[in-house]
Formats: structure tokens, sequence, C-alpha cells
């Protein structure tokens, strides 16, 4: 097209590829897209927690608390997208990482006298403003939540892609994800080697 005719303006050309995308439901120009595998992080308890301590002494230890996992998150090479009082959203570009670095904060966390719930998924994220969001992170934060104090969960997805990594799983069967479409499988990190 541009051998016959050079002079076509390129506006010209980048309206007709958007409005192109936009009839079969590809990406909105400027889109980015990027895999990651998500880690969200609760403690567990946090309330009776609170209530127990008070005010100054919880805010004193959710502080210990998040300088801890952001130590482990920069040691792992996460990044933190988000806090959420108690709860951290994180990324990473391994899941292998991901794994390790979950499982050292939830062992981390006991000398404070807390237990988290951990949960990863890697997919395909849109990254918006730094962050990262889209159906991914949202099947991340439900993997969480069927999480028991001190288990680092994981989809399958997460499991498939360290084979080989020496991390073992012990199958917690399938179950849905409230809000996500179909029956997911999840996988509680059992042990890894060196």
């Amino acid at each position: 097209m541009f051998a016959t005719d050079p002079d076509i303006p390129m506006e010209h050309v980048e309206t007709f590829v958007d409005e192109a995308c936009a009839e079969h439901g590809l990406e909105e120009p400027g889109t980015e897209r990027v895999l990651a595998t998500v880690l969200f992080t609760d403690i567990v308890g946090s309330t009776a927690k609170a209530a127990e301590l008070g005010d100054a002494r919880w805010r004193r230890l959710l502080q210990a608390h998040h300088a801890l996992v952001r130590r482990l998150l920069a040691r792992f090479r996460g990044t933190e997208l988000d806090t959420t009082g108690d709860g951290f959203f994180a990324s990473f570009d391994r899941p292998a990482s991901a794994i390790r670095c979950a499982v050292a904060i939830s062992e981390a966390v006991r000398r404070l006298g807390l237990e988290v719930r951990a949960g990863l998924h890697t997919g395909e994220c849109e990254r918006m403003e730094g962050k990262v969001g889209g159906i991914a992170v949202s099947i991340g934060a439900r993997v969480a939540a069927e999480a028991v104090p001190s288990e680092v969960l994981v989809s399958s997805t997460v499991r498939d892609l360290v084979a080989g990594s020496e991390i073992e799983f012990r199958d917690r069967g399938a179950t849905e994800l409230r809000g996500v479409p179909g029956t997911w499988r999840l996988y509680a990190v059992a042990a890894f080697g060196a």
C-alpha cells in the first residue's frame, strides 16, 4: 500500500487499524499486556489481633510486618503493587521466585506472632499506571482467599510453569473461584529444593 501511494496520511492508517481492532474485539491501541505472576498475602485473624493488642501496638506490629514483607519482595525481585491494610499485592516476572518469596513471607511472619495466607496465579495482565489488572489479578486474589492459615496456594498454571524446579505441591482439588468462570485446580506448596 505504501509503495503505490506514499502520500497516504499516517492518521488514516491508524484510524483504519484502530477500527478493525475494535470491530474484532482485539486489544485497544496503547494497552500494554504483560505476563506476570501475581501474589496476594493476607494476615490471618488480623481484626482479632488488632483488638487484642490495641491500636498503637497493632500499628507497630503491622509496620514490622510491612517492613519484613518489603525486604523479602526486594530479595526475590518482586514488585509491590498495593497494600490493603494487612495484605500485600505484588507481581513477579518468574513464578518460582514468587513461590519462594511467598514461602519466605509465611515463615518469617511467624517470628512476629502472625500467620498469613498467600495465593499466586500467572496470567496475562494489563499494565495500567505502573500496576497490573485484569482477570489474572482477580484469579490470584481468589486463589489467596482459598488458602488456609500459613498456606501458599497456587493455581495449576503456576504449578505447570515451574515443572522441573524441584518445588513440590499437594493437590487441593478443583474448586470454583467466586466470580471466575469454570473450575480451577489448586495446589498447596509442600516443599522445594535449594
